[in-house]
């Protein structure tokens, strides 16, 4: 340490504050001389109560806080004393050691604690009630612990936080610091939550030229991936160049020389199609080459599959549907008869309408049809929530398209594939409109040459959170029989939900509900803090009051954006203090800029295969662990354990986007509209979010959002040659089936 400033050294008492992503800390120090606890405040990457902390700076006096010690230099020393380790192992530093832990093992090793641990862990079985489990939480946290610190203070440095430090160890090891140097740019693919930006600022300070060919390379790449996260598959070379050029300043030639470096080393394909299309003209696109490969995977499945033979034995089509008739006791609509009897000769057919038109009562009719023929049936659906509504409606089971087939978290990679296809003869697909072309391409590797294949959705809703527009594709294309539902039920008829679902997929204004019982209600309010009281007001007190629903159960607020005053991010957290708020004995942490407390509602934002969880799905925070340094979150009664460092896959989700709401189904729906939202105002959004409700939507906003809402069409083009794949007799480049 320099010897500049006044220096002070102390005891870690408390930590008051702790910005882990870029080390601010508060300290409150016993410090030699001083009789009171001294305020510290500086950067640190880590500290733990019970630290030795060193310090050079000086002494200012806070309007608010009043006097401090504003450290220019800190670091910290592990403690020395038996008090100070107690307090250090106590403070939730090392996996399996709490408070009660840290006690017991200092009264047996004293001021030898720390070396012990260090160096003899084994020893830590004479202490009472470490097992050998416990003994070896211990042992591997600790060797974490000390790996992560090596690093953490390199990469804060650089702007990399703590937890962002610990993702980066258990990634690469002790070689963390000698890999990011020579390579910052692997970070983006390596480490979830490490974009471009981090991964070029840390570059720059490494020294890395702006030209450098890495950088290119990696700009190039993270192109394409923003590209295909807002769902396009594939992209034209030179809006690449131009993306790339515009975010980096890179030279184009430097640029086109990176993506001929990375199409020799197989990460891009280019290409322009099967033929010159309005779309793509002459000119060709660049793809990731996992697009490329999932766009001709399902154009090329997708055909081999359509002209194969029916697994159906020869079928009296008119004495089944009388038969379903009958043992359903209802009677079938001429469109939902042609549907049925479609499946029963078309091995892949399409079968689309909004609600209300009896979609459910179709797949059950297909069901109980080859169910008394003997035949295998599956069902699936892409989110957790829509897979359950399926196997509610159908009376059967029904699963996740990720769990049908069967990720192995050992190999990495699903189980079910060509040479391990699914044991089925009918395959249904519900909310086939949120498979994007990467999971569609997945599940139809999956399908047996002799399966019949039933996809199942709504076209008007929105597309896939993923690439491509799949459902649409297949539609267009012209080469899979479609059934278009249009007939709405008399009984659906009567909901105002569905009436205004309808309106509003016409481009009309909906109609709220005539009296105070019905379904659907539009709210009028206009500016966004009366639009958000009005919307806490209904889900605090108006709709428990009126309908009996649950407001932390039943009822489910979709924004249509992620930021502003009325998007999702805020509304969380006003949320969070009215259905959730702090109370004595309810665990809570802070990680990531967020208060995860016992009770919370959350959503999962990224696909976990190890964890078995998924982007959209939503849970319950069952517990918090500070000694395991675990979150457990209740999904519909499966445990699922997170790492304290691992939160950054969770958000809370009192509300939510209506992009992240596809395939769910709530009691309650409640949809701010204003026109801060104005470039989400689109029909298809505020269809898809109506949509949602099941017993109750109420839209809050002004009617100049609305009217902008219903009228305005999703403009937002997707780059996908999909439909013209499908259009040709042969995929060329794809691999055989």
């Amino acid at each position: 340490m320099s010897t500049g400033g006044e220096p002070i050294s102390g005891v870690v008492e408390r930590i008051t504050f702790h910005n882990l992503d870029n080390g601010y800390v508060v300290l409150k120090v016993r410090a030699g001389r001083h009789r009171d606890l001294v305020t510290v405040v500086g950067t640190l990457s880590n500290v733990v109560t019970g630290e030795y902390i060193e310090a050079r700076g000086t002494w200012v006096t806070d309007r608010t806080h009043g006097l401090q010690f504003k450290a220019d230099e800190l670091r910290t020393t592990p403690p020395h004393t038996a008090e100070g380790i107690a307090k250090y192992l106590g403070s939730g530093l090392i996996k399996g050691i709490g408070p009660t832990y840290a006690k017991r093992i200092v009264e047996v090793f004293g001021d030898k604690t720390l070396d012990v641990i260090d160096q003899s862990p084994t020893f830590l079985s004479e202490v009472k009630g470490i097992g050998p489990q416990r003994l070896e939480r211990i042992r591997q946290s600790w060797q974490e612990q000390k790996g992560v610190r090596s690093i953490m203070v390199f990469l804060q440095s650089y702007g990399i936080g703590t937890a962002r430090a610990v993702r980066i160890y258990k990634q690469y090891g002790d070689n963390a610091i000698e890999l990011v140097k020579s390579n910052p740019y692997r970070l983006t693919t390596d480490i979830w939550g490490v974009g471009f930006k981090t991964a070029d600022e840390l570059a720059k300070r490494l020294g890395l030229p702006p030209d450098s060919p890495l950088r290119a390379r990696a700009a190039v790449r993270y192109v394409l991936q923003d590209l295909s996260a807002k769902g396009h598959v594939g992209y034209p070379e030179h809006g690449v160049v131009d993306e790339t050029m515009r975010l980096t300043n890179i030279p184009p030639d430097i640029i086109r020389d990176a993506i001929e470096a990375g199409r020799q080393e197989d990460e891009l394909v280019r290409d322009k199609g099967p033929a010159p299309t309005p779309d793509a003209g002459e000119e060709e696109w660049l793809y990731l080459k996992p697009m490329f490969l999932a766009e001709i995977g399902v154009a090329r499945a997708i055909r081999a599959l359509s002209q194969g033979d029916h697994p159906l034995p020869e079928v009296q089509v008119e004495k089944a549907l009388e038969w379903v008739e009958r043992k359903m006791g209802l009677e079938l609509a001429p469109t939902q008869r042609e549907a049925i009897e479609a499946a029963t000769r078309e091995k892949v057919l399409v079968i689309t309408g909004g609600p209300g038109v009896g979609k459910t009562t179709i797949v059950r009719g297909l069901i109980e049809i080859f169910a008394a023929k003997k035949q295998r049936v599956a069902l699936a659906a892409p989110t957790g929530r829509a897979a359950k509504r399926l196997s509610e409606s159908t009376g059967r089971d029904a699963r996740t398209i990720h769990r049908l087939l069967e990720f192995d978290p050992g190999i990495g990679r699903f189980k079910r594939d060509r040479d391990n296809p699914l044991e089925t003869d009918l395959l249904v697909v519900d909310e086939a409109s949120m498979v994007d072309v990467v999971l569609m391409n997945q599940l139809l590797r999956a399908v047996p040459a002799w399966c019949c294949l039933v996809l199942v959705g709504d076209v008007d809703q929105l597309p896939s959170v993923g690439p491509g527009t799949v459902l649409r594709d297949l539609i267009d294309a012209n080469v899979v029989r479609v059934v278009r539902l249009t007939h709405i039920f008399r009984q659906a008829g009567a909901s105002y939900i569905v009436r205004a679902a309808h309106a509003i997929n016409s481009g009309h204004e909906p109609e709220s509900a005539p009296n105070a019982s019905g379904d659907f209600f539009f709210v009028e309010a206009d500016t966004p803090e009366a639009i958000a009281d009005k919307l806490i007001a209904m889900v605090r007190d108006r709709i428990p009051a009126r309908f009996g629903l649950d407001p932390f159960r039943d009822v489910q607020v979709l924004s249509p954006m992620n930021k502003s005053e009325l998007g999702v991010n805020i509304l969380n957290q006003r949320l969070q203090e009215i259905l959730n708020p702090p109370a004595a004995g309810v665990r809570q942490i802070e990680r990531f800029g967020r208060i995860f407390r016992v009770g919370d509602k959350v959503i999962q934002v990224r696909n976990d295969y190890q964890k078995e969880v998924f982007n959209g799905d939503i849970g319950r925070i069952a517990g918090i662990d500070p000694v395991d340094q675990e979150l457990t979150v209740d999904y519909d009664a499966r445990q699922v354990p997170y790492d304290f460092d691992e939160l950054d896959e969770l958000q809370l989700a009192f509300a939510c986007s209506i992009h992240k709401s596809q395939g769910s189904e709530y009691p309650a729906v409640v949809i701010p509209l204003h026109t801060q939202h104005f470039v989400m105002l689109q029909r298809n959004l505020l269809y898809t979010g109506v949509t949602r409700g099941k017993r109750l939507v109420a839209l809050v906003g002004s009617r100049k959002a609305l009217s902008i809402a219903v009228r305005r069409q999703d403009t937002a083009f997707r780059y996908s040659m999909l439909r013209q794949r499908l259009q040709v007799q042969d995929v060329p480049g794809a691999p055989p089936r």
